[in-house]
């Protein structure tokens, strides 16, 4: 089994769209005027509109209701990332910390409210973790 997406419903499809591309710098594949996905060769992430909900059920997702799920991005320099978001992000949880698992990370929301962790490995066991992904980034 191999995890093929993760997805966020929105009420604006568009404004999530340019967010997410602005603050990653990945270009999104618009596969419908209701869908787009930001593709890595970690994952992808699709942003769907509240128009695709009925398609799947009834009253089965909400968009602006997110609490429990966090988008995290590798990024080679946090302290960078967050000096390049500025003009980008309205929301700053936390400014760039050291966390004891051994990451730099900086959380952030977007216009919807997900919360977005933008880190850095920091420590040789969490770069062990990620030996080829730095530096391979989109």
């Amino acid at each position: 089994m191999q995890l093929a997406a993760t997805r966020i419903i929105t009420d604006d499809v568009d404004a999530l769209v340019a967010f997410y591309e602005a603050a990653t710098g990945i270009a999104a594949v618009r596969l419908h005027p209701l869908f787009a996905e930001l593709r890595t060769p970690s994952g992808t992430l699709a942003i769907a509109s509240t128009a695709t909900v009925p398609l799947l059920g009834d009253d089965v997702a909400e968009a602006h209701a997110n609490r429990s799920v966090m988008f995290d991005f590798l990024v080679d320099d946090v302290d960078e990332t967050n000096t390049a978001l500025r003009d980008v992000v309205e929301v700053f949880v936390k400014e760039p910390t050291d966390m004891p698992w051994g990451n730099r990370s900086l959380l952030v929301r977007d216009p919807d409210g997900n919360l977005i962790n933008f880190f850095t490995p920091i420590s040789s066991d969490a770069r062990d973790r990620f030996p080829n992904e730095l530096h391979n980034e989109n």
